[in-house]
């Protein structure tokens, strides 16, 4: 009987995963027989970007570059999780404050990016604490609306049932409050990281003259399609593994807490 209920478990995941490879495997197949009817340097085949990728790796380049930007990342991300959910439970809790600051909110979630950044460097110049704050201004507000709507939505119930059991401020923030949030924290936190990642690379081509931005800007200049592909996939493999390492187990063990 054990054996029949967890069956069914184990064929999805085997199916998943197998899924996902002939999915893969089609992508580069078509991608391969589209280079060979193409024939043109601006559409290199699998293979030729899977030499340049191992060509980088050996003289040091793709990871040092890899490396530059998730540093930048992984300050960014840390500035806007923690400013943007403080500022969120403050919108969230204080009704007042909400109304005076929202529009504020919805300035800064219509502000192009593009513009962000080239303020950035303007005011504190082509520096790293421009490069980080630039992302990071990009992102607050996102994580800002998402925490708000967490905070709103605490229950006021468990709430007074804390203070009626005199479970103090921090048995109370860490057994009512935290829980509740948590969902909303890992929603900002993995729409954060997407967002990102992607500004990273934009603030890099701009105004850095290391990481995978900038190598995707000079691949660029020189119109090097093989360069701009191998780049593009190794860093989107880090990003994945990243997703699969801390993402995934972070979103699976809070839905075991609810559970």
């Amino acid at each position: 009987m054990q054996h029949e209920a967890g069956a069914p478990f184990g064929a999805i995941r085997i199916g998943r995963i197998g899924w996902t490879l002939i999915s893969l495997s089609t992508l580069l197949a078509l991608w391969a027989i589209a280079a060979a009817i193409v024939q043109s340097r601006y559409l290199p085949d699998p293979l030729t970007v899977v030499e340049v990728m191992g060509r980088e790796w050996q003289n040091g380049d793709l990871w040092r570059n890899i490396v530059a930007t998730l540093i930048r990342v992984f300050f960014s991300f840390t500035i806007a999780i923690f400013v943007g959910s403080a500022i969120g439970l403050l919108l969230g809790r204080h009704p007042l404050a909400d109304r005076f600051f929202d529009p504020w909110v919805s300035f800064f979630l219509n502000l192009p990016a593009l513009v962000i950044i080239i303020l950035c460097y303007i005011w504190f110049g082509l520096t790293e604490v421009a490069a980080v704050l630039a992302v990071a201004i990009n992102k607050i507000p996102n994580v800002a609306v998402t925490m708000r709507e967490g905070a709103r939505s605490l229950s006021k119930d468990l709430i007074e049932m804390a203070q009626i059991y005199r479970f103090g401020w921090w048995k109370t923030l860490r057994h009512v409050t935290v829980p509740q949030l948590a969902p909303f924290f890992i929603a900002a936190s993995r729409t954060g990281l997407s967002l990102v990642w992607k500004i990273v690379l934009v603030v890099e081509a701009f105004g850095r003259s290391d990481g995978v931005g900038y190598q995707l800007n000079i691949a660029f200049q020189l119109f090097d399609v093989p360069m701009i592909l191998a780049y593009s996939l190794a860093f989107i493999a880090v990003v994945q593994l990243i997703e699969l390492a801390l993402l995934q187990p972070m979103i699976a063990r809070t839905n075991r807490w609810r559970r």
